[in-house]
């Protein structure tokens, strides 16, 4: 029983990471945004729990990034992204 719990809990790390840690090509799915002062803000960009996102972009040392979002192409500090939980999709 709780090799089958330690398994699963490794499966969910693995799946799930801050859009922070995402690279360039990578295509993920929002899961929730972290409680911050930004996150009615990020709400209202359109990052709402299982939106596809794709992060197209990163300048020299990472920060800031580009995300494709419905169609438009956001610009997140590092900082910012940290906030934005995603899972990882399988065939990406």
């Amino acid at each position: 029983m709780w090799y089958e719990l330690s398994f699963l809990l490794l499966v969910y790390l693995y799946m799930s990471s801050s859009l922070a840690e995402i690279h360039p090509g990578k295509k993920v799915i929002v899961s929730g945004i972290d409680n911050s002062h930004i996150t009615t803000k990020l709400l209202e960009l359109g990052f709402i729990a299982g939106t596809v996102i794709e992060v197209i972009f990163s300048a020299p040392f990472r920060d800031p990034i580009a995300i494709e979002l419905n169609g438009s192409v956001i610009s997140l500090r590092l900082d910012e992204a940290s906030l934005i939980q995603v899972e990882k999709m399988v065939n990406s």
